[in-house]
């Protein structure tokens, strides 16, 4: 018998292929395995990111939706709010109830309410618009506060070389 969690995405993944959303594709990464998912998004107009294709692995635990999948890009990206191994640090993303460091409220951290297409529209918005005041990459949150562009999209354009 299929799990809560599988029926959940396996009615997200159709919902995705019959309304795809406008800057990524997901898709399963094997499909016998509806709980890893295999991500590219399109680095958004006006940021350094503009015209990259990103590919990320999402994870979904067995408790899916109740705990939150975990996100990581194995596309290399020099970014505030993603870790040096691809892992994407996002609130939305953190277990839910209260913030045990006190930085975040509760009500910003993972709710059962998000979809797939919540989560990759969050890093989206994400890649747009650092979060620097809690980074997972301080080398590249000190490099955006020191010189917003130049810095850290001369870091950014040397990974891709």
């Amino acid at each position: 018998m299929a799990s809560q969690a599988s029926l959940l995405l396996q009615k997200q993944l159709k919902d995705l292929c019959k309304h795809p959303v406008d800057g990524f594709s997901a898709g399963l990464v094997d499909e016998s395995n509806l709980f890893e998912w295999s991500v590219t998004i399109i680095g958004p107009q006006d940021t350094l990111y503009e015209g990259g294709f990103f590919n990320a692995i999402m994870s979904f635990p067995e408790n899916y939706p109740n705990s939150p999948p975990t996100v990581r890009f194995t596309t290399e990206i020099w970014h505030p709010n993603v870790y040096s191994d691809g892992k994407v640090c996002i609130s939305i993303l953190h277990p839910p109830g209260d913030d045990p460091n006190g930085y975040e409220y509760a009500s910003e951290r993972w709710s059962p309410v998000h979809t797939v297409e919540s989560i990759i529209l969050s890093i989206i918005s994400m890649l747009s618009s650092p979060n620097d005041e809690s980074p997972a990459n301080v080398e590249a949150a000190l490099s955006l506060c020191d010189d917003s562009d130049q810095s850290a999209g001369e870091r950014y354009l040397s990974l891709l070389e």
